[in-house]
């Protein structure tokens, strides 16, 4: 009878821890930039190494149908976080939208101005008279003016081509004599792996603030600071997993997704974005944010000036 009864009072206690746990797990939902890759690799090893669920965060992760969406989705509070870009994040506040940067992914700039490096191009004063492709054409006016002025080339003496998501196969093809928007982790390695050597002018080293290529944004009225944080140190300690062990590292962020993610041209651009992910997601720089808000708004790229402090709080 005593046994009965200790038997029947773990059931009860075992019952009712597994429906606290439950209740303490706190879903989240996390749509990307874009698809999969080696640009997400923090997010990967905490969702496939369980360090969101040591934190109490069972993770949704969402690729996006449309990559200008993610932080509109978050603005509107449909999903919980969103990657996105610095200057991106910049533009939609100033311009109103409710967001909030939670975290920085990759702490550097990935973008370049790409030529192939085959003798034609030898420094952005050759751009003269040629032809730039772009992804999105009107949004790199800006960038790109700043970049050739700073080695007396007038903007008005290129000519602008979008060439779609085509940018490495029409750089390749000589339809364009650079690209802008190529990712010296991707690009470069793209057009390495078709046979073709690559040459990138970075706008950090040309007139144009450093910036973060990759953060994370919340929903500036309605955050859950407690989930944020919790998301942060998962993230803090899958970049440390990935700098510690590179290789045991990609190993299993290619278990998250087999079919699509273990190629050669992943497995380049893994190896080129291991110094990029930012050891201290949590960490703020005002500065960096104010610097390159302040080069917006000099060129007419924002009608209004935010404030870092005003959408980069700390979690408390």
């Amino acid at each position: 009878m005593k046994k009965q009864f200790i038997l029947i009072l773990f059931t009860v206690l075992t019952t009712l821890l597994s429906f606290t746990a439950q209740a303490e797990t706190k879903k989240v939902t996390l749509m990307l930039d874009w698809f999969v890759n080696p640009n997400h690799g923090p997010i990967v090893i905490a969702q496939q190494r369980g360090y969101f669920k040591e934190q109490g965060l069972a993770v949704t992760i969402q690729e996006p149908a449309d990559p200008s969406m993610p932080p509109k989705l978050v603005a509107a509070g449909n999903v919980d976080l969103a990657i996105t870009y610095q200057p991106s994040l910049i533009i939609d506040v100033a311009e109103g939208l409710p967001l909030v940067r939670s975290a920085t992914l990759i702490s550097t700039p990935l973008n370049t101005l790409m030529v192939l490096d085959n003798g034609k191009i030898n420094s952005l004063k050759d751009l003269k008279g040629k032809k730039i492709g772009v992804s999105i054409s009107g949004s790199e006016e800006v960038s790109i003016r700043q970049m050739l002025s700073s080695s007396g080339v007038d903007y008005k003496d290129i000519q602008i081509i979008n060439v779609g998501w085509a940018l490495s196969s029409s750089l390749a093809s000589g339809r364009v004599d650079a690209i802008w928007g190529g990712m010296r982790n991707f690009e470069t390695n793209q057009l390495a792996i078709e046979g073709f050597k690559a040459k990138a002018y970075f706008p950090e080293e040309h007139g144009i603030p450093t910036y973060d290529e990759l953060v994370i944004v919340a929903n500036a009225k309605k955050y859950d600071a407690k989930m944020i944080n919790a998301f942060n140190k998962a993230i803090e300690q899958a970049t440390t997993y990935i700098v510690n062990h590179p290789k045991d590292a990609w190993k299993e962020f290619i278990s998250y997704a087999p079919d699509t993610l273990n190629n050669e041209l992943n497995k380049r651009a893994w190896n080129d974005t291991l110094t990029r992910f930012a050891l201290r997601p949590a960490a703020i720089d005002l500065k960096r944010y104010d610097d390159y808000a302040q080069f917006m708004f000099d060129n007419k790229q924002i009608k209004t000036l935010p404030n870092a402090k005003d959408y980069m709080p700390i979690f408390e």
